[in-house]
């Protein structure tokens, strides 16, 4: 993140049991993650020394949605990384992430900014065409078949 210059990044996966915020060593860098089962999902948001003193509030939901919310001058700002459940859960889990997700989506006042940072398992498109500089693949790909819901 140091030598690409990224501020903030939603991971998904992650490591860490519990729901809490911690320092990454000695890079500035502080990460507010929730992952309830080692075993499988778990997301996070890792936020650079500039910023991270500017959250001023985290919602967390089981171990697939976490907001993080920034006041950067006037702004304020929404950051939502999002990890859906796999092809081949059952209908209940894949429903209860949506409701989920569209509950953090309605909780957020419509003069704030949101971004998502999200693992959807679906893929948009087949190439990366004009975007070779871009690091990591934004979805592309092709889209598998639950995929075309999103």
């Amino acid at each position: 993140m140091i030598r690409r210059r990224v501020n903030i990044a939603c991971l998904h996966e992650t490591k860490w049991v519990g729901e809490k915020s911690r320092e990454i060593g000695s890079t500035g860098f502080k990460l507010w993650y929730i992952d309830i089962d080692r075993k499988c999902n778990g997301v996070g948001i890792v936020v650079d020394n500039d910023y991270k003193d500017k959250v001023v509030e985290v919602k967390r939901t089981e171990d697939i949605l976490i907001l993080i919310k920034l006041i950067i001058g006037d702004e304020k700002i929404n950051i939502l990384s999002a990890y859906t459940p796999q092809v081949g859960l059952s209908e209940n889990i894949k429903r209860k992430f949506w409701d989920d997700m569209n509950g953090f989506m309605q909780s957020i006042p419509l003069d704030e900014n949101i971004f998502i940072g999200r693992d959807l398992n679906g893929h948009v498109r087949a190439s990366n065409d004009g975007f070779e500089r871009v690091h990591g693949g934004f979805g592309y790909g092709n889209r598998n078949e639950e995929g075309e819901s999103i």
